[in-house]
């Protein structure tokens, strides 16, 4: 009898464990009830209607990968009716394209069984095509893979005519290299991020996190991304290496990533991806054991400077040592700073209230993004109402300024910002500087 019932516990347990790794992986539910929300506000013009359809038939039935999505890219209820809204042309085209997803399902499982083969100490992760606002294709927290499925699908016929020129000129190139063939590799790559530490505190860390993704996902499918850094990085490698190199270690890195926006038809985004990948295949061409180097890859400690410094020298992929010290020195000596300030703030720190333009002129020429804040003896108030253009030569711009008598006004120029900041037309930041002063 007992050997009886240990049979029977055993093959119940073997019935478990098989249901437990059938156990559903990719969810589609966020799609579907996006779409039923999006039906429901175009089928009205009230925005308080809309807000409340936009909450009740896709929020609030939000599967726990909407709800990471909204945490991670801080979407709101306002953000998804103001798209719908200014780009109804939009959804309307991409609408066909996001049921393409669900086709996806039976690539994704069978790459995800080579991943295992690869790192068998793989987590399992759970994957959520949601809706987003058009700001992440794809991202992850904590075991929950995230997709923006209106970026990850699309063609080149969708129609991107209402957004702002950087914008759309982004979307174009964006759909032009049809992302909706590559949905298996970012699905892949972003699984992979669920299995890593963290994300990188200098540019060499986010570009050891980023490639080592991209690099594990080309083992996994045969392939390298189908995106255009892809392209342009071997073309381009020992330039790159060098611009790369002088930024090793700052921990600003706007210039090399999630940087797809821009007035330049040539501009190729994200190129701190490139490198990354070209440092980690480098390093796995000669490792001996490729398993234990994808084990390597993936469980390197990115956030730590000292781990991931002492890697890149492992990989042997700059032939000369390193000189963190004078690669430091050199790049803050690249750093734009305020030259001047007209009206000059004067020796007591009174200025005219009368004044209504702040000009302020840098060392270097400029990009287009700015980034103002508040100092501490602001008092939560600002003078600025407005500003000019930057001048022909980039270096200088003003601010319209209301002035009151009587006050403290105290603001700071940043350079060091995720969204912005002040930076050089080659991507230095710019060393914060303080103004402050007070009206008479």
């Amino acid at each position: 009898m007992k050997q009886i019932i240990s049979l029977l516990l055993f093959s119940l347990s073997s019935c478990l464990a098989v249901v437990a790794q059938r156990k559903q992986q990719v969810f589609f539910t966020d799609v579907n009830n996006f779409w039923v929300a999006y039906d429901s506000i175009r089928s009205t013009t009230d925005s308080l209607k809309q807000i409340q359809y936009i909450k009740k038939l896709y929020i609030d039935k939000g599967t726990p990968g909407l709800r990471a999505f909204m945490e991670v890219r801080a979407y709101t209820p306002q953000e998804w009716v103001s798209s719908i809204r200014q780009h109804p042309r939009f959804w309307d085209s991409i609408r066909p394209n996001t049921w393409r997803a669900k086709a996806a399902v039976r690539q994704i499982e069978p790459a995800l069984k080579k991943l295992k083969k690869l790192y068998p100490a793989l987590r399992p992760a759970s994957i959520y095509f949601t809706i987003g606002a058009l700001r992440s294709g794809g991202t992850v927290k904590d075991s929950l893979v995230l997709i923006g499925t209106e970026l990850a699908i699309g063609t080149a016929t969708t129609d991107v005519s209402e957004f702002s020129k950087n914008k759309s000129a982004f979307l174009t190139r964006h759909y032009k290299s049809e992302p909706s063939q590559n949905i298996v590799p970012l699905n892949i790559h972003e699984y992979v991020h669920t299995q890593e530490k963290a994300s990188g505190s200098t540019l060499l860390g986010q570009a050891l996190n980023e490639g080592v993704c991209d690099f594990v996902t080309e083992c996994v499918t045969g392939k390298t991304m189908p995106l255009p850094y892809m392209t342009y990085g071997p073309k381009h490698e020992q330039e790159l290496k060098e611009k790369f190199k002088a930024q090793l270690f700052s921990p600003y890195y706007g210039n090399w990533f999630y940087n797809q926006e821009s007035d330049d038809p040539n501009h190729v985004p994200d190129l701190g991806y490139y490198m990354g990948y070209a440092i980690c295949k480098t390093y796995y061409q000669q490792a001996k054991n490729k398993q234990q180097a994808i084990k390597e890859l993936i469980e390197l400690d990115f956030a730590n400077s000292d781990a991931t410094e002492a890697f890149l020298t492992k990989t042997h992929y700059y032939v000369e040592p390193i000189n963190k010290a004078q690669l430091l020195q050199a790049y803050e000596s690249n750093r734009p700073v305020v030259s001047s300030i007209t009206p000059a703030i004067p020796s007591d720190g009174y200025l005219d209230a009368n004044v209504k333009e702040i000009r302020v002129e840098f060392s270097r020429p400029m990009g287009p993004s700015r980034s103002l804040d508040l100092g501490p003896d602001a008092g939560g108030k600002t003078p600025v109402v407005g500003s000019t253009p930057f001048s022909a030569d980039k270096k200088s711009f003003a601010y319209k300024v209301n002035l009151k008598p009587g006050q403290t006004y105290d603001l700071i120029l940043m350079g060091f910002m995720e969204d912005g900041g002040f930076r050089s037309l080659d991507g230095y930041p710019l060393k914060p500087y303080r103004l402050t002063f007070k009206t008479k």
